[in-house]
C-alpha cells in the first residue's frame, strides 16, 4: 500500500484536474448556448434557400442553370473536412477522420481524392495518409459569413475551372450537447431535387426577373450559406462534445478522488492503530 504522503499528493493532483475540467465544462456550456442559438436560427433559412434553388434549377436546362449544376464523370473529388483546432472533446474529431477514410474507401475507390481541411486536428491526422491541398484552420478564430464566403468562392472556382468533378463537405451535424452526427453533404455540383414534381414551382411563384437570372444570382449565395451552415453546425457540435467530455472527466475524477480518500483514511487509521499498539506494547514492557 502506498504511504500517506503519496496518497495525499495524488488526491491534490486529482483535485487540481477536477478544477480544470469543471472550468472547461462551464466555458463550453456558455459558448454552446450562443453557438446553438446561431445554428438553430440559421437552419430554416438555409433549408428554404436550398429547396427554392433546387426547384428552380430542376425546371431549367443545364445551360441555363449555369456551370455549378453540370454533372460530370467522377474522376477527381475534393472533400472539405471540418474538424476543430483544439482537442479534449471526446470522439468529435476522430468520428470525422473515420468518416473521411470510410467515404474514400467506399465511394471513391476508383477516383482521385484530395482534401481541403478546416480544423487543425483533422489536418494533423489526415495529412499523414491523404493529400491535403489547402488548410483554413484560422476560420474558427473569426467565424463570420464574409470569411466563410471567401472560402466558398475558392471552392466554387476550383469546380468551375474543372480541377474537381465533385466537392463534398464532411462535418459533424449538431443534434444536442451529447449527440453529433457525422455528415457527408454534396457541395458541387448542385444536387437536383429528389422526388416530387419539379414543374410545380411554376404555379407557386411569379418570377421577376426571369427564373434564369434568379437562379444565377441565388447559386453563389446558396453555396456560401451551405458552407457557413456546415461550419456553424460543427462549431456548436464541438462545444457540445467538449462540454460532455469535460462533464464525464469531472465525474471520473470525483470517483477517483473519493476512492483515494477512502484508501487514505484506511491507511491513516491503520497507522494510528499501529502506533497505539506500539505504545501499549511499550507500556506493558515497562511494567514487566
Amino acid at each position: 500500500m502506498a504511504n500517506l504522503k503519496e496518497i495525499r499528493n495524488r488526491i491534490t493532483s486529482i483535485k487540481s484536474t477536477m478544477q480544470i475540467t469543471s472550468a472547461m465544462k462551464m466555458v463550453s456550456a456558455a459558448k454552446l448556448k450562443k453557438a446553438q442559438d446561431a445554428i438553430t436560427a440559421m437552419r430554416p433559412y438555409s433549408s428554404k434557400l436550398t429547396e427554392l434553388l433546387q426547384n428552380l434549377s430542376a425546371t431549367l436546362d443545364s445551360d441555363a442553370s449555369g456551370a455549378y449544376s453540370t454533372q460530370r464523370e467522377i474522376s477527381k473529388v475534393l472533400l472539405v473536412v471540418i474538424t476543430s483546432n483544439r482537442g479534449l472533446c471526446g470522439g468529435f474529431n476522430s468520428s470525422i477522420t473515420k468518416k473521411v477514410i470510410a467515404t474514400i474507401q467506399e465511394k471513391y475507390s476508383n477516383a482521385s481524392v484530395d482534401l481541403f481541411t478546416i480544423g487543425k486536428k483533422g489536418t494533423d491526422v489526415l495529412s499523414k495518409t491523404q493529400t491535403v491541398i489547402a488548410t483554413r484552420n484560422e476560420l474558427f478564430d473569426d467565424l463570420t459569413f464574409d470569411n466563410v464566403a471567401a472560402v466558398a468562392e475558392e471552392l466554387m472556382e476550383m469546380y468551375t475551372d474543372g480541377a474537381y468533378d465533385k466537392i463534398e463537405v464532411v462535418y459533424n451535424q449538431f443534434k444536442n450537447a451529447a449527440t453529433q452526427i457525422p455528415q457527408v453533404e454534396q457541395f458541387l455540383p448542385i444536387k437536383p431535387i429528389e422526388g416530387g414534381d419539379a414543374n410545380a414551382v411554376n404555379s407557386d411563384y411569379i418570377f421577376d426577373p426571369s427564373k434564369e437570372e434568379i437562379v444565377l444570382a441565388l447559386i453563389p449565395k446558396s453555396l456560401k450559406t451551405q458552407l457557413y451552415k456546415a461550419l456553424r453546425d460543427s462549431f456548436a457540435s464541438e462545444h457540445g462534445a467538449r462540454m460532455t467530455a469535460m462533464h464525464k472527466a469531472t465525474d471520473n475524477a470525483t470517483d477517483l478522488r473519493d476512492d483515494l480518500l477512502l484508501t487514505y483514511n484506511k491507511a491513516r487509521q491503520a497507522a494510528i492503530t499501529n502506533e497505539i499498539l506500539e505504545i501499549v506494547g511499550g507500556a506493558e514492557a515497562l511494567k514487566n
